[in-house]
Formats: structure tokens, C-alpha cells, sequence
């Protein structure tokens, strides 16, 4: 499922299509991807001004002068095409602009979303509604994730995968920051101290930021809008290599928790974290 770096990726590579642009054509190619196409979307959309793109935790916005914002998740396999030259199968819907410009949402499992919603409404959109602060964002600290994780005796994996704890990290970033920070996955998330905690909340922010000048990671489905891959997949230090040699010299491992794969290295996560620098 693309995470926070691959849909802030899409965003990116959508403003220079969209941004200022009117919109001057919408087509829904079917009905419904997870649920159904708003039923005024052609009428809403089409003659606004796109105004600002954005995004929050795994949405992305496109906001439009009329007051209203087009929230996108990509699902599973989600991705934007520009400017395709012929029209696929799973290209479910359809923006063109007056510039001249051709936008398609392709979407092959159908677990993707296009939602509609007045923008200055966005706070109460029931998926963002029980949202943590964004993981980039300066209120996103050492303190504010001691105060959120105090009484948890859950893992620190699972803690952070928890959207109302922080929004937007996934199970990728999640095991790249802990072997980062040096924590073991494991970890009780109401015991680790505010020290720990700021080396990782740096490790996040390191993960993210690397992933996102990256292009996010190309796994399965995934491509960036003008139809690269993502390419922070060749920086992974622990995700999907288990059984690989750790740098320490340990050996990557992995196990099942949640119904997800935690990789990381029993040797070097444990005891006091340490943040590390990888290569960008």
C-alpha cells in the first residue's frame, strides 16, 4: 500500500499539472473503486480552478476555488497517469484540463477512494477526524510522543503503525526508523523514555525525508505520476531482507505481528538507540 512518501511523491508530481490549472473535463470510467464516485463530481469539478494540492497522512487533496477539495487515497495498486497516451483498463477516472493536460487514475484492485468534500470542512472528513499530528510536522516531537504512547504496553511497532498516534507512517518506514534509532520492535511503547524518543523522532523524519527524495518505494504496484519508480527500496536496511547480513553484523529477522512483517536485526536493536545517517 503506497505509505506518506509515495502519496506526497504523487501530490508533487501532480502540481505542476494541476496547479492554477481549470479543470475542463471529468470522467468516471465506472462506478465505484472502494466505494462509489460522488455522484456530483463531473458538475462540481468541472470549470473550477485547482488551487492547492496537498496532502494528510495518506490522502491526497486537491483543492479547488469552488470551496471544494477532492480527497484521493490509492488503496493497494492506486497511482496517477499524465498525459497517457491511450487510456488502460483500470483507468477509472478521467481529469482533463483547459491547458490541454490528461490526468487518469489507475487503480487495478480497486481499493482506492475519490471523496468530495467542502473544504472548510476537511477537519471533520470521518477519516481525518481521528488523526494524530503529521510526522513532519514541528509538533511532532519527543514530548508529544511520550505523552501519546504513556500507559502503552503494546508494541513500539504497532504504536506507531496507529494512525491516531501519528499519521501516515506504515509498515516500511516504521521498521526503517526503528533500525534507524537503534529500538527493538518489540519494546513496550509506554517504556521507552523521552531520549530514546528523540532519537526516534529524528530517525522518522531521516526515513521519510530520504524516501521522499527517493520517490518513495516501488514494491509492487506502485510509479510516480509521470511514471518513474520509487526507487527507496535499494536503500532499505532491514525491510524484506531477512536473512541478510546487518552492517553490524548481525543477520536481519523477521516476524509476524499484527498481521504484518516486522524485519530487524536482533543484534543491533537493542538496548541504548543510536540513530545512524544512511545515504540518500
Amino acid at each position: 500500500m503506497p505509505e506518506l512518501p509515495e502519496v506526497e511523491t504523487t501530490v508533487r508530481g501532480l502540481r505542476p499539472v494541476l496547479q492554477d490549472q481549470v479543470i475542463a473535463r471529468v470522467e468516471a470510467r465506472r462506478a465505484n473503486l472502494r466505494r462509489a464516485f460522488p455522484d456530483d463530481l463531473r458538475q462540481r469539478l468541472t470549470g473550477a480552478r485547482v488551487v492547492s494540492l496537498d496532502r494528510r497522512a495518506k490522502y491526497g487533496l486537491i483543492g479547488t476555488d469552488r470551496g471544494d477539495t477532492m480527497v484521493f487515497h490509492l488503496g493497494m495498486s492506486g497511482r496517477w497517469r499524465v498525459d497517457p497516451g491511450k487510456l488502460h483498463l483500470h483507468d477509472h477516472l478521467v481529469i482533463e484540463t483547459e491547458a490541454g493536460r490528461r490526468l487518469a487514475l489507475n487503480d487495478a484492485r480497486r481499493f482506492g477512494s475519490v471523496d468530495l468534500v467542502a473544504t472548510d470542512t476537511l477537519a471533520a472528513f470521518p477519516a481525518f477526524q481521528p488523526l494524530g499530528p503529521e510526522p513532519l510536522d514541528p509538533t511532532f516531537d519527543a514530548h508529544y510522543l511520550r505523552a501519546a504512547l504513556t500507559g502503552k504496553r503494546t508494541s513500539i511497532k504497532l504504536a506507531l503503525l496507529d494512525q491516531r498516534v501519528v499519521a501516515g507512517l506504515g509498515n516500511i518506514y516504521v521498521c526503517e526508523a526503528l533500525y534507524d534509532a537503534r529500538i527493538d520492535p518489540h519494546c513496550a511503547a509506554g517504556d521507552i523514555g523521552v531520549t530514546h524518543l528523540v532519537r526516534l523522532v529524528d530517525a522518522i523524519r531521516m526515513v521519510l525525508d530520504a524516501a521522499i527524495l527517493a520517490g518513495g518505494s516501488t514494491l509492487r504496484d506502485y510509479a510516480r505520476p509521470d511514471g518513474e519508480l520509487g526507487y527507496f527500496s535499494k536503500q532499505f536496511a532491514v525491510y524484506g531482507r531477512d536473512g541478510e547480513a546487518c552492517g553490524c553484523g548481525g543477520t536481519v529477522a523477521r516476524y509476524a505481528e499484527g498481521g504484518r512483517s516486522t524485519f530487524w536485526c536482533p543484534k543491533c536493536q537493542q538496548g541504548r538507540p543510536r540513530a545512524t545517517r544512511r545515504k540518500s
